[in-house]
């Protein structure tokens, strides 16, 4: 069974930056890609960051580019997230997903982590 389990989220102020982690366990298939999501109250999930596993090649949303960095450990089959500069905007739960090689659409998903930016 496929578990992903994210952690590090918290309540920041504006300005700081939290490192997000996302570990996987019990994926017996290929890794395509991985990315992390978020969605705030009243608004959609919101794709923000993808990493390609084999390539490494990386996508990013506008509202975080240049300031978010995906990156992964293949051999520990983990993500992270490092955020820089919050904003109040960024205030989301956060969540981290992955697609099988050949796979449309994420279809595993970890619970949630929580990030709050304070002013």
């Amino acid at each position: 069974q496929v578990r992903l389990v994210e952690s590090g989220g918290g309540l920041v102020q504006t300005g700081d930056s939290l490192r997000l982690s996302c570990t996987s366990s019990g994926v017996i298939f290929s890794f395509g890609s991985m990315a992390w999501f978020r969605q705030s109250p009243g608004k959609e999930r919101e794709l923000i960051a993808q990493i390609a596993w084999e390539t490494g090649r990386t996508d990013y949303s506008d509202s975080v580019k240049g300031r978010f960095t995906i990156s992964k450990d293949n051999a520990k089959k983990t993500l992270s997230l490092q955020m820089n500069g919050l904003q109040v905007e960024d205030t989301a739960v956060y969540y981290c997903g992955l697609r099988g090689i050949g796979q449309a659409e994420y279809n595993y998903w970890g619970q949630w982590t929580q990030v709050t930016v304070s002013s």
